[in-house]
């Protein structure tokens, strides 16, 4: 039997505020991919997250790498806003404690990527 696949590719949409609205949108991009190449991750998988932000001028210097990494993890696991307790969209990763490896880093975007940046989701080893 043929191992399901782990390795996800995902364009990520340009940064917007409010920051939830952005949520929403990771959430349906990556969504959408997962469903594209039959991806389903496991509590038991260890995950690794390589991010690239493409963001311009002025945005490169007003936005935190780490509050934009909040963003993508609680969107992996369907939180877009709201009370904690009720989980109004799918969870994509079923705890973000799996994520063993974190690289993200925000640049200039090239005019090729239209401002869209990259997430890479990967097993960790």
């Amino acid at each position: 039997m043929a191992k399901q696949p782990v390795s996800l590719n995902v364009r990520l949409p340009r940064y917007e505020s409010p920051r939830n609205e952005w949520r929403k949108k990771l959430h349906a991009s990556i969504m959408t991919a997962l469903r594209d190449k039959g991806i389903e991750y496991t509590t038991e998988q260890k995950l690794e997250l390589r991010i690239t932000l493409y963001l311009a001028e002025p945005d490169i210097k007003f936005h935190d790498v780490d509050n934009r990494l909040k963003d993508i993890m609680d969107s992996l696991q369907g939180r877009m806003g709201g009370s904690k307790k009720e989980q109004l969209h799918k969870r994509l990763i079923p705890n973000d404690r799996q994520i063993y490896k974190v690289t993200i880093e925000k640049k200039q975007p090239p005019i090729q990527s239209h401002g869209l940046g990259h997430l890479e989701i990967r097993k960790y080893s």
